[in-house]
């Protein structure tokens, strides 16, 4: 196979068969396709796009590329859940632990931040000690003591979607629903599911802001799940203002724990808990919506959720106590309130500028290489909608030096809009439930 080829043909909108990509994907996989040339394939398939038979085969090489992991012997149902990216969207890190709770097998394979949008082994690795660089052995050891593993991509699971993950990022070529796709359903049809539930968002701060996109991005990867004999069910999300306060990675592991304690965010805990509902309704652990929603509750009132997260953070080498005190998490050094500069509504609560400004206080990257200050973020208590003062707080800003804090006072001050009346109202917090039986608008929960 010769790299430049499939550039330049799919430069110029011709398509790449199943067995090229098969090439290319082992290629990367084994470092003899250089970054360079994948970027530019990356580049072409963004511009031009794939069908749905290369997305297809993108999928499956990617997939090819490494292990799987095999666990039919757990003798439970084995559903997992990924997000498609979002600002304040800490919902894996609840519902890891709930479900598990409640009988559940989860094998939560993971990415880091993209763009924008924070990652859940970035923020997991937060906690002091914490590995989500498990080998499968022993994630599957660990699935078979607690149901539950958080880890993130090895080298033996699809390892050429790590590498073109990482490309994607640092090249501006996340946006595309084939590649979008192609790499989240190779990373979890690899993880033996039985069932796999989707959040795809939608709004200002998600990869793909409209709504026929997001439904076009939910309907590919439903049908790749079909390809591979695992149900897949997605609900449409809003991300035109952050999820929850908390904005940054151990902020958001911080109120991920007041969630487990059932002191979360309403919002946050009403995306959590209908995503739980899907994943035990395509466990078959329970017989209705209300079931999945009154066991979900009852695993976080009665502490079992708590108990299981810190169970899991302690096979995964991280301190349990964060459960208990938070403060074990890192703290910054330097905050600061920003306030309301005037009387009005708080009319936009922009997620895209929030998550620009985690990346400058260096709490995201832009390269690959770039390290992360786990502290740096936003905890964002202004909500669209919300009246407010002369002077009322809108948010707190945490940071690592003074420079780096007003960097993130700057985009805040962009972020937060005060006006007169609210002219747009915000999306609804759960728009569209979809499946292979098709699109259903959500109506107060259903």
């Amino acid at each position: 196979m010769i790299a430049q080829r499939l550039i330049a043909r799919k430069r110029d909108g011709g398509r790449i068969a199943p067995g090229e990509w098969r090439e290319f994907a082992n290629g990367v996989a084994a470092g003899t396709v250089p970054d360079y040339q994948s970027a530019a394939l990356l580049m072409a398939c963004f511009l031009n796009g794939l069908d749905r038979a290369e997305t297809a085969a993108l999928t499956e090489a990617m997939l090819g590329s490494g292990d799987r992991l095999q666990l039919t012997h757990l003798g439970v149902p084995r559903v997992d859940k990924h997000s498609t990216g979002g600002v304040g969207d800490k919902v894996s890190i609840l519902l890891a632990p709930i479900i598990a709770s409640l009988g559940v097998a989860v094998p939560m394979m993971s990415g880091r931040g993209l763009g924008h949008t924070g990652g859940t082994l970035d923020k997991l690795e937060s906690i002091p000690g914490f590995r989500t660089d498990l080998p499968l052995a022993d994630a599957i050891s660990q699935l078979e003591l607690l149901g539950c593993a958080l880890i993130g991509q090895t080298g033996e699971i699809a390892p050429a979607d790590r590498k073109l993950y990482a490309l994607r990022n640092a090249t501006a070529t996340v946006e595309s629903i084939p590649l979008i796709a192609a790499s989240i359903m190779s990373k979890k049809l690899a993880e033996g599911l039985t069932g796999l539930v989707l959040d795809v968002k939608r709004g200002s701060g998600a990869f793909l802001p409209e709504v026929d996109r997001g439904l076009e991005l939910a309907k590919t990867m439903i049908a790749l799940g079909d390809d591979h004999g695992c149900p897949v069910t997605v609900l449409v999300t809003a991300m035109d203002r952050p999820l929850g306060r908390a904005c940054g990675n151990a902020l958001e592991i911080e109120e991920s724990i007041l969630g487990l304690r059932g002191e979360g965010p309403d919002d946050l805990m009403e995306v959590t808990y209908a995503l739980g509902a899907e994943m035990l309704l395509l466990a078959g652990v329970v017989s209705s919506r209300d079931e999945a929603l009154q066991v979900q509750r009852d695993a976080v009132a009665s502490g079992r959720a708590a108990e299981k997260f810190a169970q899991i953070v302690e096979a995964q080498g991280g301190n349990p106590g964060v459960v208990d005190d938070p403060a074990v998490l890192p703290q910054a050094p330097y905050s600061r309130l920003l306030t309301a500069p005037r009387d009005g509504i708080v009319a936009r609560v922009e997620p895209r500028t929030v998550g620009e400004g985690i990346v400058a206080m260096c709490g995201g990257r832009t390269r690959v290489e770039d390290a992360i200050d786990p502290a740096a973020g936003y905890v964002i208590t202004a909500r669209p909608g919300d009246h407010v003062s002369r002077g009322a707080p809108l948010a707190a800003v945490h940071a690592s030096d003074l420079d780096l804090l007003e960097r993130g006072m700057d985009a805040l001050r962009r972020a937060i809009t005060i006006a007169d009346e609210l002219e747009t109202p915000p999306l609804p917090l759960i728009s569209h439930r979809v499946t292979l039986a098709g699109v259903e608008e959500w109506h107060d929960g259903r």
